[in-house]
């Protein structure tokens, strides 16, 4: 590998051999250096590699702008931590998370009430994205472990909520965690109007509520890359307009408030599945399973 650019003493631009640019941090790495010169490999610790068409640049950047410990800290803890949920870790996820510590140890210092603060999705959170919060909380009493083997205070409960978002935005291969808090605030809205349209309370903790919530992520996602269920599911939204019309009506409000907060319009096959959903849903409250 060459350098292509010295972004400072521990973080290089660089080119592989077989083609394609990539980030190279390390300790001294870039010290004393220029570009075109060949890459010092024993003083490489990591290689990040922008996934899905990402600036390399802006990485490149946000990696210069980081303490290496954050990153080998973050790296640790997608790596072994978030293994379960994180299956094939990304660069990006490595990054937004290490950005994340670092910023949080930096504003823990700040004269503020931040050490006492609850996070506001804290609720929402904990109920939708269950998995992710175990994990995240996991995640938080390492890297408290990890400051107090550094003799500096530990960050607050509340980041496990930051925390668990990070791990939510894994899914959708993305730098900005502003779809994810769009997806957690409409999961809120849509419970609420399948409670009003059915008039039940619905149990968000439930079997059929998480299927519904990883049906919905799966959404998201689909929606995101502009590709929806298309499979020619309309004799599934016949069936339960003749059998659970009520869930066929309350998922016509969802398909609306969803077009309309995410810019799309929604096929009739993702309009049947949520009628299967809202039906399962008010299935537990009493009415016949379909």
């Amino acid at each position: 590998m060459k350098i292509v650019r010295v972004l400072n003493n521990n973080v290089v631009l660089a080119t592989r051999d077989n083609g394609g640019e990539v980030v190279l941090t390390g300790w001294g790495l870039g010290f004393g250096t220029k570009a075109g010169q060949p890459v010092d490999q024993s003083k490489v610790k990591q290689v990040f590699v922008p996934e899905h068409g990402r600036n390399v640049d802006n990485m490149g950047s946000l990696l210069a702008s980081l303490d290496l410990d954050y990153v080998d800290l973050a790296t640790h803890l997608v790596d072994s931590v978030a293994r379960s949920l994180i299956t094939q870790p990304e660069s990006a996820t490595v990054i937004a998370l290490a950005d994340h510590i670092q910023m949080s140890v930096r504003r823990r210092s700040l004269p503020t009430s931040y050490n006492n603060e609850v996070h506001p999705l804290e609720a929402e959170v904990r109920h939708l994205y269950p998995a992710e919060y175990r994990v995240a909380e996991r995640m938080l009493t390492e890297i408290n472990a990890w400051l107090a083997r550094r003799h500096q205070p530990p960050l607050p409960h509340a980041e496990a909520t930051a925390i668990t978002l990070h791990l939510v935005n894994a899914a959708f291969h993305t730098d900005d965690l502003s779809d994810t808090y769009t997806m957690t605030g409409l999961f809120s809205q849509l419970f609420d109007i399948v409670d009003s349209s059915l008039g039940i309370t619905m149990n968000r903790t439930s079997v059929n509520a998480a299927r519904f919530i990883t049906h919905m992520r799966y959404f998201f996602v689909r929606v995101r890359n502009g590709n929806q269920l298309n499979e020619g599911m309309s004799i599934l939204r016949e069936s339960l307009g003749q059998s659970h019309p009520d869930a066929v009506v309350c998922a016509d409000r969802l398909a609306s408030v969803l077009e309309l907060r995410l810019d799309t319009e929604l096929t009739d096959d993702e309009r049947a599945y949520l009628a299967l959903h809202v039906a399962r849903l008010s299935a537990e409250i009493g009415h016949s399973d379909p």
